[in-house]
């Protein structure tokens, strides 16, 4: 359907992509709430919308936008509103009234190119007069770019971010190189953007246009893990994409060298292919950790083995062989790698050499990729530990991988320990080498059988197979941690052997279940019931205290979108004593759980525990309550699990999601009292062990896990991991640093 009226009032305005929810007249007469896409738009603005009338099961019909054009108004009395609605600076109801009824007809023709008429208004001087046709003539330019760009499929969503690039003569810059939109829209489909470069007449084979499909594949591959590609399947790709010959794409990316574009590694017989700034910091990486490993080792402790004692009696432990070897290791070397699974000794290791070090006042660094990696690190050593964004103060540059030349803040620090290292990436990696100085020790501690990180490369599992850092790999399980099933079962998924019959020993606790379920209706049911009381009985287990339900997958009834909804209405149910905001399709509610996705760095906290505290920045991950929604103040509160609490506008509430069900990815670095693990029938892609490994590792008290065993035995035996492709374990391996 097309309608055509003029937007009232906005009940919601995303001001960061433009989704909004608003009052529509049409015709002036008839009133529907409109919802899409609408950057840019105003109160007053007349608008063509094309979608269809939806009915929202807690709202009631609405008309979903598709695409939309604006349009000027075309009667006087709309130009009027659409000038008195306050999107021009200085223009306000009473002034759009003098300057319609001044010129009538003529109005829009004196705004757009005649500055000098407005004068003969009183009130307006000449300056006065040019900044609003200025401003005007911005509007006009902010619509120019959404009807060019929606005629190509390209979504409202995007246009904002290319005005905020290329500025408000965008069309002009794309109509010159429409491929340009490639390196400043995220995710937008290259097979659009050339149709409109190919409608605009540019020429098949231009270098521009094979170059950015060229650009656009290694951007896409690095969206999926990977640093590089194949030079051949690169070739291939771009071949099929672009309908050109294979002489074009190889003189394309001859062309793309000599900018410095992208890179080209020949590793044995094969020829590998880089965005430039991946391979930049893969490469900056190897240098410096062999040039760190190099460097004298200024902070080695002698009588190490005598300090480690000393250690034992103040902590009171007795350290195995493994551990000490470690410690030693750590006291070697400048650069090393601690890894295992659970149970195996991590902390213990961290712990001690944190009091080795301060007993010989050394400063000691912990640092994790995440918010909740470092609650949990800071919760088991005792010592302060932060963010790595927060450590090297990038803020949100980290985001941005152009800037992977960008200097960061040195770090102050004798000794830095990094925990949780399956999660960093190439990007986070890069910057964190450019702040180490010369001297500093660095452990890096993790467990490479986890999920590998959300960005690019595999970064702890190349250094590790690169034998050129000198690793400790830990294989024994404490004998405390043995007597966990969450833990020997863990261990075995690892190894490929099923925890489905396995039967516990004497000393094994009853902390791991296993519900053998393969009906999606049933396991909703269980879920629910496991929620809302049912462990109270085992372990006086409260959901918002200490219970988190994790699946494998956002979809279906038994992915996080509809489990959040079930659990929600279960556990925080409708109540004329809770505010309520509508947020989308989204309803929160007070008493809700939520998590951040993603990083905030400006949000203003507060924190009334112990001691009063403020700061700013709010992480992707963290985990809180609403505690209040203000309606007259438009906010959001929220008290995060560490009890700092940040007000959220409604505008900010796309920052966002319901946590009662969170994904096994999202879980990664922390770890919770209970985990009510659902595992249902899925895409085989994301059924497979490292999966089922993370998730099981997340539980520290008590661990259900609840799927058919199909499902379960399929993804023991899925370690068919798709392996990325990466070169950093080969930068390590061949630097020229290895010759000195």
């Amino acid at each position: 359907m097309e309608l055509k009226g003029q937007v009232g009032e906005f009940i919601y305005q995303n001001e960061v992509n433009g989704y909004s929810i608003c009052e529509f007249y049409i015709n002036d007469e008839e009133l529907i709430t409109a919802v899409g896409y609408l950057p840019f738009i105003n109160v007053g603005d007349t608008l063509k919308i094309t979608g269809n009338y939806v009915v929202h099961k807690e709202y009631g019909e609405q008309f979903k936008i598709e695409t939309f054009e604006k349009c000027m108004p075309e009667t006087l009395d709309g130009l009027e509103r659409y000038l008195a609605g306050g999107v021009i600076k200085g223009v306000g109801p009473a002034t759009a009234k003098k300057i319609v009824s001044t010129f009538g007809k003529e109005t829009l023709e004196i705004l757009r190119e005649n500055p000098n008429r407005l004068c003969q208004i009183k009130g307006i001087t000449y300056e006065r007069a040019e900044d609003i046709v200025a401003e005007f003539n911005e509007k006009w330019e902010l619509w120019q770019i959404v009807g060019f760009l929606e005629q190509f499929g390209i979504s409202a969503s995007s246009c904002k971010k290319v005005y905020d690039e290329l500025g408000t003569n965008a069309v002009e810059k794309i109509k010159e190189n429409p491929y340009i939109l490639v390196d400043i829209t995220y995710g937008v489909d290259f097979k659009k953007i050339d149709k409109m470069a190919l409608e605009i007449g540019i020429d098949i084979n231009s270098s521009s246009r094979i170059g950015s499909a060229i650009k656009y594949a290694l951007n896409l591959i690095g969206n999926n893990g990977h640093t590089c590609a194949l030079k051949e399947n690169l070739i291939v790709f771009v071949m099929d994409l672009t309908g050109v010959s294979k002489e074009s794409v190889e003189e394309a990316i001859i062309n793309l060298k000599a900018k410095k574009q992208i890179v080209e590694e020949i590793r044995e017989e094969y020829t590998w292919m880089y965005l430039y700034t991946a391979y930049t910091a893969e490469e900056n990486i190897a240098e410096k950790l062999l040039r760190l490993q190099k460097s004298k080792n200024t902070k080695k402790i002698q009588n190490i083995k005598a300090e480690i004692l000393k250690q034992e009696k103040a902590l009171d432990i007795i350290l195995s062989e493994e551990q000490k070897e470690a410690i030693e290791l750590v006291n070697d070397n400048n650069v090393c790698i601690i890894t295992g699974g659970p149970g195996t000794g991590k902390t213990t290791i961290i712990k001690n050499i944190i009091e080795i070090y301060k007993a010989q006042n050394k400063k000691a660094v912990l640092c994790a990729p995440t918010g909740r990696a470092a609650k949990r690190m800071q919760e088991t050593t005792g010592e302060e530990a932060k963010t790595i964004h927060r450590l090297l103060e990038i803020g949100k540059l980290e985001e941005d991988r152009n800037m992977i030349e960008y200097d960061v803040a040195p770090i102050d620090a004798d000794i830095i320990i990094i925990d949780e290292m399956s999660m960093v990436d190439v990007y986070i990696m890069n910057y964190l080498m450019k702040a180490i100085y010369l001297g500093t020790k660095l452990i890096l501690v993790g467990d490479e059988n986890q999920l590998p990180s959300v960005g690019p490369g595999s970064v702890l599992k190349d250094i590790i197979a690169s034998e050129k850092i000198p690793t400790v790999s830990l294989k024994k399980i404490f004998r405390q941690a043995a007597k966990s099933q969450i833990v020997v079962n863990a261990h075995n998924v690892n190894n490929g052997t099923t925890f489905i019959g396995r039967e516990k020993s004497e000393e094994e606790q009853e902390d791991f279940f296993y519900i053998n379920n393969p009906i999606q209706e049933s396991i909703l049911e269980t879920v629910i019931s496991l929620s809302t009381g049912r462990l109270k009985k085992y372990g006086n287990y409260d959901f918002f205290e200490n219970i988190q339900v994790l699946t494998p997958t956002k979809k279906g009834m038994l992915g996080t979108k509809e489990l959040n909804k079930k659990l929600q209405s279960a556990l925080n149910p409708e109540s004329d004593l809770k505010n309520e905001k509508a947020y989308g399709e989204t309803m929160y509610r007070e008493g809700d759980r939520v998590m951040q996705i993603k990083n905030n760095y400006d949000i203003y906290w507060e924190k009334n525990a112990e001691k009063y505290e403020t700061g700013v920045g709010i992480f992707n991950g963290e985990i809180g309550k609403i505690v209040e929604i203000n309606h007259k103040e438009k906010y959001v509160k929220i008290e995060f699990d560490d009890e700092k609490q940040a007000m959220y506008s409604y505008s900010e509430l796309d920052q966002i999601e319901h946590a009662y069900a969170i994904t096994i990815h999202k879980s990664q670095g922390s770890e919770f009292d209970v985990v009510i693990l659902v595992l249902p029938k899925a895409y085989q892609m994301l059924l497979t062990r490292n999966l089922l490994y993370t998730a099981l590792t997340r539980a520290k008290k008590l661990l259900i896990v609840i799927g058919g065993k199909d499902t379960v035995n399929f993804m023991v035996q899925n370690a068919d991991i798709k392996e990325r492709n990466t070169g950093l374990e080969y930068k390590l391996r061949n630097n020229l640093m290895n010759n000195f």
